[in-house]
């Protein structure tokens, strides 16, 4: 399956993908792109049926086996073989997937769904909806209220510790992204129930925002446990999407994680 993926790409060096959140888009790694695109040729993409990307056609599923088939198969069609893989939330799930099929070079998973507990499945669902909802809200209350301090605040008080450094035209272009997207729905029905728990056969680093409240860094504790070879690292004073609230610490933390693979024994 192959629905061509909107995305942007930056520098040169070894291929590095950069995979967004539910709802989100690839415009969430604006802080960091700059930066690595000074080591690394860097592609920022939009999920399909997110941001910019067309939805899969009605028949397909918003399932990981459909993300890991399209996401390789745009790999292909943009000349790149095997890249290291960066996911936030979402995407961190997707970019683990994809390290579980030896798809990539080096996962690197900041605050990553599929690690629920009984009570965080059900907190990070009723939040994720009650985003979706506000931001069904008239194009011009999103405008009114991005243009406001308190308003920025409150727009991205659940995904970030430092909401205020957003612009009015960044908060609004992430609720209209929000509120535009085709595919929340139907990845919401496939992510009710998953759990990732396939063994990762590559560098790997789960990282967590210490003050994450859509995905609570005590989930942390359960990736440890299904992934006990993996590097796991604490974000202080980070909120679920940490890019804007430390992109320096995110920086480090994606070329320590790719720095492995060179140093790794050949097989």
């Amino acid at each position: 399956m192959l629905s061509e993926l909107v995305y942007t790409r930056k520098g040169s060096g070894e291929p590095l993908v950069l995979i967004h959140g539910i709802g989100h888009r690839r415009q969430a790694w604006d802080p960091v792109l700059e930066a690595l695109a000074q080591s690394y040729d860097v592609i920022a993409v939009d999920l399909a049926g997110f941001g910019e990307s067309p939805a899969y056609p009605l028949s397909a599923k918003y399932d990981m086996a459909s993300a890991c088939d399209n996401l390789s198969a745009n790999f292909a069609a943009w000349g790149v073989d095997r890249p290291h893989v960066v996911g936030n939330s979402l995407g961190g799930a997707i970019a683990l997937e994809l390290g579980a099929r030896g798809l990539v070079r080096s996962v690197t998973a900041l605050s990553p769904a599929g690690f629920f507990g009984t009570l965080n499945r059900l907190q990070t669902i009723a939040l994720l909806i009650l985003l979706r909802v506000t931001s069904l809200l008239p194009d011009a209350a999103l405008k009114f209220t991005a243009a406001r301090p308190w308003g920025r605040k409150l727009a991205g008080s659940s995904l970030y510790t430092h909401p205020e450094r957003f612009t009015a035209e960044q908060v609004l272009g992430d609720a209209l992204a929000l509120k535009r997207c085709q595919g929340f729905e139907r990845t919401i029905v496939h992510g009710v129930t998953y759990a990732f728990k396939s063994h990762v056969p590559v560098p790997t680093t789960i990282a967590w925002g210490t003050r994450d409240v859509i995905l609570p860094y005590s989930s942390s504790a359960i990736a440890q446990e299904r992934l006990p070879e993996a590097r796991h690292v604490a974000l202080p004073h980070c909120g679920h999407v940490p890019m804007i609230d430390d992109p320096d610490l995110i920086t480090r933390v994606i070329e320590q994680t790719t720095d492995r693979v060179a140093q790794a024994p050949a097989a």
